[in-house]
């Protein structure tokens, strides 16, 4: 089977680092729908290097490195890398225009961040993200969480969010055509969360609140500029070289989609953007109705993330002391919990009854016990977590295709 890749960003041009590498897929086809500085040969120097992850030989090989871009062709956009043929198309950005029909292509992921919207026709004039079904795929996996842009349209029944290990039994091949992987940031809070909503029950969570301190994106300005025509977060055209940046998440709505019971539980999302480039971390606030003769403590978070992880590969525990750089690169590591920096404080909190609806008549307080929890994941937003996630939900949609 081929595999098809919309653009060579930051998700684009890490997954074709982790399929060539792989090899499960016979062929890659990259659309970039546009010309690449000079000619194929740009792009190829593109492909091989990396800010963060350093030469794609080095990756691949280790200390042996060595090149592994070859048969470069820039009449017919054909290259192969590590022994993989790949094929880059570079006329059209528009996913219906893409030729993915021609190209044998039935499988698609697309990175562009642009193309997220499932309800948007296909025929829509700055494309859209069912247009890839036009063009020809039967199957589209999206990098980023699905963004309804016209309210009070529900999810269509052949779009669904998954994550890796989380809810990919939830996939129905016969239904679903669009899927989102989610992001870098629900992935990783899902396997913060899971676990101990398994074991704790969902019914006892009073409220979660996270915090995600997160490297920069390719979104960002690297200077400060002038905001766009009606923009009204002017925050994002501040320079990431020289700012903490305060901003948004959309984790909670999408986790809500992977974790159902995640609906029952009032919760918030916040991010922090800071000047790294890659490698970022979650810091997660709960509050559990709880016990006071045998109250929740660390040791026990910790067991649960530890026997957790003892038969999920997408989830590490550590009791080192880590800093960011650590834990970029690891691989499939969904979430690495940080042992040492669990804490919690179990309390009697007073709640005055006359504030409730329909307790009237009843006692003016009632102390109720709660255990405050603050847990610390990491996450490597781009190769080590995200990527190769998306790259596993891909495969395994690819084995279910007939």
């Amino acid at each position: 089977m081929k595999l098809g890749i919309n653009a060579l960003g930051r998700i684009g041009k890490l997954s074709l680092w982790h399929h060539v590498g792989r090899k499960y897929f016979s062929e890659i086809v990259v659309n970039t729908g546009r010309e690449i500085g000079q000619g194929l040969q740009d792009l190829a120097a593109s492909i091989e290097r990396d800010s963060s992850y350093g030469r794609l030989g080095n990756y691949l090989h280790g200390f042996k490195g060595g090149r592994v871009v070859e048969n470069l062709n820039d009449a017919d956009g054909t290259m192969v890398v590590n022994g993989v043929p790949v094929k880059v198309l570079r006329e059209s950005r528009n996913p219906k225009d893409i030729k993915w029909k021609e190209n044998g292509v039935r499988l698609v992921v697309d990175t562009t961040g642009v193309f997220n919207d499932p309800t948007a026709d296909a025929d829509a004039p700055w494309g859209a993200f069912r247009g890839h079904l036009s063009a020809g795929a039967e199957k589209v996996i999206l990098s980023a969480p699905f963004k309804i842009k016209e309210k009070g349209l529900n999810m269509p029944e052949d779009a669904i969010t998954t994550v890796m290990g989380i809810n990919d039994d939830d996939y129905i091949a016969s239904k679903h055509s669009l899927i989102s992987a989610a992001s870098c940031t629900t992935t990783c809070l899902s396997y913060m969360m899971k676990p101990l909503l398994d074991q704790i029950g969902a019914e006892n969570f009073l409220s979660a609140s996270m915090v995600t301190v997160h490297a920069a994106t390719g979104s960002q300005k690297v200077l400060d500029s002038l905001a766009k025509t009606g923009a009204k977060d002017l925050r994002k055209n501040r320079s990431i070289l020289n700012n903490i940046i305060l901003t948004t998440t959309g984790a909670a709505n999408a986790l809500r989609l992977v974790i159902p019971e995640m609906r029952d539980i009032g919760f918030i999302a916040e991010s922090v953007r800071i000047p790294t480039s890659t490698g970022s971390l979650i810091v997660l606030v709960l509050n559990i109705q709880d016990d006071l003769e045998d109250p929740i403590k660390r040791d026990k978070l910790n067991g649960i993330y530890r026997d957790f992880a003892a038969s999920n590969k997408y989830l590490e525990y550590s009791d080192e002391q880590n800093v960011s750089s650590d834990i970029i690169g690891t691989p499939f590591a969904a979430t690495i919990i940080e042992g040492t920096e669990t804490h919690t404080r179990t309390a009697s909190i007073r709640v005055n009854l006359n504030k409730i609806k329909g307790c009237a008549g009843s006692p003016d307080t009632i102390d109720v016990p709660v255990t405050q929890a603050v847990i610390y994941g990491w996450y490597d937003n781009e190769l080590g977590s995200y990527t190769n996630m998306l790259a596993d939900r891909t495969v395994s949609i690819a084995e279910q295709m007939v």
